[in-house]
């Protein structure tokens, strides 16, 4: 017989012993791998994972959320703002509050941030059955609604014996530690099974680090990297969320330093060089700047570094235009390094840069396109500068202007949060980043209700920094629910909440698109089925004041201003509530975006708009 020591406890208590013992180690630091667990519970996981957090409650810290979508949108602001390096998880009952978990499971793993999902299950034993809130599926005993979960998890089990438990749960600890595959990862747990007892062999409670991995490239794709770098006469260097991931800002720094080569940056990446780095251009693509996009036009090698290469970075396949246009990719995954018909250089960003700088020692781009580039970006922040400054202090402002007062706010430390509707094209053209983790975006599925959520996991990882969550009222609709979580935990986040009665972003885009703003306005009117924008009569602030949030509102700029000012120093969770003027101040849009438009129609808009969009299909090209 086998004299191994065991521990006699519950799946659910042992998987929450487990996860207590797991850690991080990049570079010397220590972390705990699952930090704390967020939780709604209901008769799927309240006897299970929920007796198991109260019995481990000193190693395992609990937080309590109101949606869980949310709570996955809160752990995803966590592990982004911890470089990945950390991570948390989210519990829930089995039938809706498990299907709940989709669309924040999906923007971890497009976004490829670590998040651990525990949604129960339905009964393992199938004596119950079907229980309450059990999908049955009529050709498949074995299917639940947890499936749904499996195409946006980068690690999906099902427990269902106590066993399976050991295996499947390192298996999900080496996928959230890895940079090259990490993502949401979905253990689901049969109800019955989570309250299972079992002899656990003590090894498996046992403290254990998960080295993160630096790899660099290989020699030889170095050297071909080398080469092309030195041959190209204008290089532009595409700086996207795996230089943060990596924390390789100052290999970034040091490279751009030795080279000239510019940095432009995508909307994960801004923020990789200091706003005033004479060599940042900003953003780059359809919600690019100028200064960028016109060097993007004309590069002839583009060196992308951790980036996915979305549309909106590569202008719908329009933006790099230059007849022998080449990419040199530097990527943790081979999967997006391939992308383009790049050369690739597969590895850590901060190891890749560092090699490569030393790799092209001595090398310098042109000072005449130093000095082009320079001219482009001097000329970008008297844009800035036009959209941000409001002539009259007494006047309601724009939304750029409400940036511009809250640029004059901010400091080094501050986190602002945004996803989804005008927003983001404006922070990309206009934002002025002071440090690596100040400009918090997540578009790569741009999800509406992220921002509130994601700014109090923001300020849990890092509670010395300011945060900001920046909506508007369409995404304010979505999620408002974690303010109550704010207050309850006591979370000191800001709000600003900018209403401007109306969907702007879609609405823009459906009038360019031939929509004619069709579905995008507030009220619909029955008796003659038209949309109206009539503002409808509702008090936002009003709302988030009841959630138990303070609430400053601001009628003018001057007022907008010292709002700010205000919330920035005070120790509650505050809102400042502002309308805007509607008039548009942002700077157009410098690159397209490929938004398909109906090839017939009846009526004008629809048919004006594909005249327009044929014009620019001729600009696509295919990068191989």
């Amino acid at each position: 017989m086998s004299s191994q020591s065991v521990r006699r406890l519950t799946v659910a208590q042992a998987l929450v012993r487990f996860l207590s013992a797991q850690y991080t180690e990049r570079d010397g630091v220590r972390r705990r791998l699952v930090a704390g667990t967020w939780g709604i519970f209901g008769h799927g996981n309240v006897a299970g994972i929920g007796q198991a957090l109260l019995e481990y409650q000193r190693e395992m810290p609990y937080h309590q959320g109101r949606n869980e979508q949310a709570m996955v949108h809160a752990a995803v602001g966590w592990a982004r703002q911890l470089n990945r390096l950390s991570a948390q998880a989210v519990t829930t009952s089995i039938g809706p509050g498990a299907t709940n978990l989709v669309t924040g499971a999906a923007l971890a793993t497009v976004n490829r941030l670590p998040v651990l999902l525990l949604p129960g299950d339905s009964f393992a034993n199938r004596v119950p059955d079907p229980v309450l809130q059990q999908l049955e599926h009529p050709q498949s005993g074995d299917v639940s609604v947890n499936d749904a979960l499996r195409p946006v998890s980068r690690w999906f089990d099902r427990v269902t014996r106590p066993e399976a438990l050991i295996p499947s749960a390192l298996q999900a600890m080496r996928v959230l530690a890895d940079p090259a595959e990490t993502g949401a990862v979905t253990l689901a747990l049969p109800q019955d099974v989570q309250a299972e007892a079992y002899d656990w062999p003590e090894e498996f409670f046992a403290e254990r680090v998960w080295h993160v991995r630096r790899p660099a490239p290989e020699a030889a794709e170095l050297a071909a990297a080398a080469e092309a770098v030195r041959a190209a006469r204008r290089p532009l260097i595409i700086a996207g969320g795996g230089v943060h991931h990596s924390e390789a800002e100052q290999a970034l720094e040091a490279l751009v330093a030795a080279t000239g080569i510019p940095v432009a940056s995508t909307q994960a990446g801004k923020g990789s060089l200091r706003h005033d780095h004479p060599a940042d251009l900003g953003g780059v693509g359809h919600t690019g700047t100028a200064a960028a996009d016109d060097i993007a036009r004309t590069a002839d090698l583009v060196i992308g570094v951790g980036t996915r290469y979305t549309d909106f970075t590569t202008a719908s396949s329009t933006l790099f235009a230059a007849p022998g246009v080449r990419f040199l990719n530097l990527n943790i995954t081979g999967f997006d390094a391939h992308k383009l018909g790049a050369r690739t250089l597969v590895g850590d960003a901060r190891a890749g840069l560092e090699a490569l700088a030393e790799a092209v020692a001595g090398h310098r781009v042109a000072p005449e396109y130093e000095a082009e580039y320079r001219a482009g970006k001097e000329s970008w922040e008297r844009v800035v500068d036009a959209a941000y400054t409001a002539e009259d202090e007494a006047a309601r402002p724009t939304q750029t202007q409400v940036l511009g007062a809250l640029d004059t706010v901010v400091g080094d430390d501050d986190v602002v949060i945004n996803a989804a509707g005008s927003l983001p094209g404006d922070l990309h053209k206009l934002w002025r980043a002071r440090s690596p983790r100040q400009y918090h975006l997540e578009y790569g599925y741009s999800c509406m209700g992220y921002e509130i959520p994601a700014a109090i996991g923001v300020r849990m990882a890092a509670p010395d920094r300011p945060v900001w969550a920046l909506v508007g009222d369409g995404t304010y609709l979505m999620m408002p629910t974690e303010i109550v979580t704010a207050v309850q935990e006591g979370v000191n986040i800001n709000l600003v909440l900018i209403q401007n009665h109306g969907y702007a972003s879609i609405g823009g885009l459906s009038s360019e698109v031939g929509g004619e703003r069709f579905g995008t306005a507030y009220r619909y009117r029955a008796a003659d089925r038209t949309f109206t924008g009539d503002p409808l009569p509702v008090d936002l602030a009003a709302n988030v004041a009841s959630l138990g949030m303070d609430v400053l509102r601001a009628q003018t700029v001057r007022e907008l201003r010292e709002a700010l000012a205000a919330a920035r120093a005070s120790d509650r969770p505050t809102c400042v509530y502002v309308e805007t003027d509607a008039t548009p101040t942002a700077p157009a849009a410098q690159a397209w975006w490929d938004v398909p438009v109906a090839e017939t129609a009846s009526r004008e808009a629809a048919v004006e708009a594909r005249k327009t969009y044929e014009r620019h299909l001729g600009d696509r090209r295919r990068h191989l």
